[in-house]
């Protein structure tokens, strides 16, 4: 059984809601924003409309994408449901409401059919983890929530403060490893981040550490230059550990929604992009844009921010995600 036949069933009172884990229930509140938003669209897109035409299909196309299920999405599923109305000839707005999430559900589950979400940490030896995103994401702020996770599972864990260009940036992630209890390995401010790396590769590797953590730069003068500086701290971490790194991590905020679609097609464009770290996805209401990104970027969500708090980023589960953006919207029929 499908995500959108078990919200239908619950709603439909066929079938009792299994008891939430407490990872769903951060999930369910950190989507509480973003489901009444997309709610509220939804509710009045169909008190507008007195019967499904052109015009309401160019309706549900702009609540789609003021929504940030992205526009690819939102082209595609009002082009689909057109097809599928007339299929299941859909007349009242109930129907019409639960074609459409459906719809949102199906395609969301489509493009996740080969997704990987799990953090990929090897089975043995040295996981090498890098961070990139621009400045001001919360990209220091995670690495050490998950250092401190790591920490809290028994896994050596060591950071390295490659971010030598931001003022700051190399305190901050010492503040972070304090709190979370890790190492960092770090240079001066305004040094090479690639030196600041091979000592950190080499420390790991000499204390037969389990995982590194590498912060690095959010911006440089250019996007060629971005580009160049972290492939100089690949081919650096590649000599040292040639399946390195396992996991080249983008930080985005939630809160930025579309913006921060922009920045995930330059980040991927730059670097070889294998998931996100979504933060602040409980102080928006833009978290349709996780559709977006799997749909359009085809990257999987790998951890998302739902708190202050240092135990507050936890792994993403998609259908967790999906039951709690929708789990309101399903109408029950008649």
């Amino acid at each position: 059984m499908g995500i959108f036949d078990k919200l239908k069933n619950v709603f439909n009172k066929n079938e009792t809601p299994e008891p939430i884990t407490e990872t769903q229930e951060k999930m369910d509140k950190g989507l509480e924003k973003t489901r009444k938003t997309f709610g509220q669209m939804m509710n009045e897109l169909m008190a507008n409309f007195r019967k499904v035409d052109e015009d309401f299909f160019e309706e549900l196309e702009e609540t789609l994408i003021t929504a940030d299920v992205g526009f690819e999405t939102a082209m595609r599923i009002t082009d689909e449901l057109r097809q599928e109305v007339k299929l299941q000839n859909a007349k009242k707005p109930e129907e019409v409401q639960n074609v459409i999430v459906e719809k949102l559900v199906s395609i969301y589950e489509e493009n996740g059919l080969e997704e990987q979400n799990e953090v990929n940490l090897q089975s043995e030896g040295l996981s090498i983890i890098l961070f990139v995103g621009v400045n001001g994401v919360g990209k220091t702020t995670s690495i050490g929530k998950l250092a401190n996770q790591y920490r809290e599972e028994g896994k050596k864990v060591l950071l390295a403060a490659a971010d030598t260009f931001r003022a700051g940036a190399i305190d901050q992630l010492i503040v972070w490893g304090d709190r979370a209890q890790v190492d960092v390995v770090y240079g001066q401010a305004g040094g090479d981040p690639a030196s600041v790396v091979f000592d950190a590769v080499k420390r790991a590797k000499d204390e037969e550490a389990d995982i590194l953590l590498v912060d690095t730069a959010g911006r440089l003068q250019n996007k060629d230059h971005l580009m160049k500086e972290l492939e100089k701290i690949k081919r650096i971490i590649q000599r040292e550990v040639p399946d390195a790194p396992h996991e080249v991590l983008l930080v985005v905020d939630a809160t930025t929604g579309q913006n921060a679609m922009v920045q995930a097609k330059q980040f991927k464009e730059t670097t070889d992009v294998t998931g996100l770290v979504l933060t602040k996805l409980d102080g928006t209401a833009k978290g349709g844009m996780v559709l977006a990104i799997r749909n359009e970027l085809n990257l999987p969500v790998k951890l998302v921010g739902l708190g202050e708090g240092i135990n507050d980023l936890q792994p993403f589960n998609p259908s967790e995600f999906v039951y709690g953006l929708f789990k309101e919207l399903i109408v029950a029929e008649d």
